[in-house]
């Protein structure tokens, strides 16, 4: 037998599930959110969070919005139960949110979890047992109905305790754990038993929870699975379905999205998927999941480097740089056909004055979780295009260049990162281009110019190879007389192509000026000039391909 023989699916598919979700397209609702950051993210740690960073995760879970919060389970451990009475006794749970403590179905465990939640105003108590095939025969060694049976019994006590503490409102939850390796006949039959026991003395609704305790199949199988038990509940209009996805296949994302397709109405993950093995339903992601559909996701992640920055120092662990919407490079474009595209699309944007959003490859408005298109977006090695390398130099140093410029100076940065291997920052970007074309003075210098005779004769002092050299010359205008000036000082060139701008909108900014000439072989190159003055700029931008073509010829 081959290694990969020995594993078989471990789920039953139900066959005759309702299956008209399948039409829908999209979550059209945000659903109840629930983070279990508290528990099954603090269980995952190495080390896991202390006093003090628990109180810090819970107020930062309470400022992204979330209305109810797993906190733990109290009865594991005396830092989970110190936890929660902080929380009660320190008064620091708001009127609208709701703390969820977690229980096995056993008596003592039950009856401390109660005992811990005392003083509170409201309070989810979860209730849970495995209902697999693998655990009934492996673990507990018991039948269907014996395992029925303890999942009842933790119902009452659920009922008897909860007389006790009348100053609380109370709702409960049931969980058959292991559900999606259990029968979804006997599961449905489980959740049935517990919801006939609770809806009769415990106003408000119930909350059935469908975990994926391990992720067994594609994530329609686990839909399909949530549809026939959602279908088939008691009392169905007084409960709220839950699902509580892992992520074992990756899957954990689909499968809870198209769970709510097929009639969940509430999620309990985490920040980022934080949980054990391969971690839980990644709550971020399902959030601007719903965000970027136009949904709202009633949870708040505008400040996006911020939130992943106090994840990582309170739990210690790190969001991959390529995890959708919170990555560090998730909205990097480095291939040039992405950065002309994105460069362009947003050109458009801008001069459509759009307010839909539609820019090619970006999903997501980045400024939307406060991300930066000079930063985040166009980040530029030797994959870059011109697109990405001109918008570099125009969004954040006011440079458009001419189309005949932006090609060559993009293979030009291109091979500098090549070189050194290595992306290249804007400052990078902007050094090397300026020493390469901006007011280059490396052979010929320009000491002085003047115009006079309205503009059509020019007076210069230059200094080449060593000679200086004073003469004045006409022309039709500042560029053509200055170009001719230069043309008796033995510098032999033909003018090609000439561009200038403004480099930003104040009244007394500098101006940019792009020069082309060619050698008498036709060889041609840019010079850029930059001043005060445009007519200066277009002088120095003159003397800049001077250089650079003289440069080139004696291969210096």
């Amino acid at each position: 037998m081959k290694n990969y023989q020995r594993y078989k699916p471990g789920y039953i598919c139900p066959t005759d599930s309702p299956v008209n979700w399948v039409n829908k397209d999209r979550v059209e609702t945000a659903p109840v959110w629930c983070s279990v950051d508290l528990r099954d993210g603090n269980q995952s740690l190495i080390i896991p969070m202390n006093l003090e960073e628990k109180l810090d995760f819970y107020n930062f879970l309470i400022k992204i919005g979330f209305k109810e919060i797993e906190v733990g389970f109290p009865a594991a451990s005396d830092t989970e139960y110190e936890f929660l009475r902080t929380l009660i006794e320190e008064n620091m749970i708001p009127d609208d949110v709701t703390i969820q403590v977690l229980t096995q179905s056993r008596p003592h465990i039950i009856e401390k979890t109660f005992e811990s939640i005392k003083g509170a105003k409201n309070v989810i108590v979860h209730l849970y047992n495995s209902t697999s095939i693998a655990q009934r025969e492996q673990v507990f060694r018991k039948n269907r109905e014996e395992v029925c049976k303890i999942a009842t019994d933790g119902a009452e006590l659920f009922n008897d305790f909860a007389k006790k503490y009348p100053e609380t409102n109370f709702r409960f939850e049931y969980s058959p754990e292991s559900f999606t390796g259990t029968e979804p006949d006997f599961a449905t039959e489980v959740c049935n038993a517990v919801i006939d026991i609770w809806n009769p003395q415990i106003p408000g609704k119930v909350i059935i929870n469908l975990p994926a305790t391990v992720e067994m199949s594609m994530p329609h199988v686990y839909a399909r699975q949530v549809a026939y038990v959602s279908e088939r509940l008691h009392n169905r209009e007084n409960v709220i379905l839950s699902v509580h996805p892992h992520n074992d296949r990756g899957c954990a994302v689909a499968a809870t999205e198209l769970a709510l397709l097929a009639g969940a109405e509430r999620v309990e993950g985490t920040l980022f998927g934080n949980g054990e093995r391969t971690g839980n339903a990644d709550i971020v992601t399902l959030a601007m999941n719903l965000y970027t559909q136009g949904v709202n996701p009633q949870l708040d992640f505008s400040n996006m480097p911020r939130i992943v920055e106090i994840y990582e120092t309170i739990t210690g662990m790190n969001v991959g740089v390529r995890h959708p919407y919170s990555g560090k490079l998730v909205f990097a474009a480095f291939s040039g056909s992405h950065q002309d595209a994105i460069a362009k699309g947003s050109a458009y944007h801008k001069e459509h004055e759009l307010t839909g959003w539609s820019v090619p490859y970006l999903p997501l408005d980045p400024q939307d979780i406060s991300r930066h298109y000079e930063t985040d977006v166009i980040r530029i090695n030797s994959q870059s295009g011109k697109g990405g390398i001109s918008y570099i130099l125009e969004s954040n140093f006011g440079y458009h260049l001419p189309e005949g410029l932006r090609r060559e100076v993009s293979y030009f940065i291109k091979r500098i990162s090549d070189k050194q291997h290595r992306e290249l920052e804007p400052t990078d970007v902007i050094k090397a281009f300026t020493e390469e074309y901006v007011n280059r003075k490396d052979i010929v210098v320009l000491k002085s110019v003047n115009w006079i005779n309205n503009n059509k004769t020019s007076e210069i002092t230059i200094h080449n190879n060593d000679k200086v050299y004073s003469v004045k010359s006409d022309g039709n205008g500042h560029i053509d007389s200055f170009a001719n000036a230069l043309k008796l000082c033995g510098l032999n060139f033909t003018f090609e192509d000439y561009a200038e701008h403004a480099l930003n909108d104040d009244s007394d900014s500098y101006a940019a000026a792009y020069i082309k000439i060619s050698d008498e072989n036709g060889k041609s190159v840019w010079g850029i000039g930059v001043h005060e003055d445009i007519a200066e700029a277009s002088a120095f931008a003159l003397v800049s391909a001077v250089n650079r073509m003289t440069v080139n010829k004696k291969g210096v």
